[in-house]
């Protein structure tokens, strides 16, 4: 079995969480989804599981932080061109969204970067590369 990441997230609002994922390209997978929990399928090994508060609650110790307030991560989404970075963007700020909370990044026609957040605060990055500079790895950044 290939690996696959789950990423677990606390939200307010199942339902609008709900709507707002599958807003941007996420398909619901309804056995893995109840009162309390959603799975949304991003592609074959990237899942998002929306948790509502109390039942987030239930795997850690930990106080939820105000993802709104502060910062514990920034989740990245590759697309496969700049044209799809601007239009996930885009489903996110109609799907109520905050678009833009960080800058965008333009690195000499290599790399195209844009942010959103879900409604829960939650920060997200579509990003692209250019396959041949992807290839050079890190130093063909650097001469950008």
């Amino acid at each position: 079995m290939s690996k696959m990441i789950f990423i677990n997230l606390p939200v307010a609002d199942l339902e609008r969480s709900k709507l707002f994922y599958e807003a941007i390209g996420a398909r619901n997978e309804p056995k893995f989804t109840d009162d309390n929990a959603a799975m949304m399928v991003l592609s074959d090994a990237i899942y998002v599981m929306l948790l509502k508060h109390p039942f987030y609650s239930t795997f850690t110790g930990k106080p939820i932080a105000d993802a709104h307030r502060s910062s514990q991560v920034i989740l990245a989404l590759s697309v496969d061109s700049p044209a799809e970075v601007d239009a996930l963007v885009q489903k996110a700020g109609s799907a109520g969204g905050a678009t833009d909370p960080g800058p965008k990044q333009e690195l000499g026609g290599m790399m195209y970067e844009r942010s959103f957040e879900d409604p829960d605060g939650h920060h997200w990055e579509a990003v692209w590369m250019d396959p041949k500079a992807a290839e050079q790895g890190a130093s063909a950044f650097q001469e950008a």
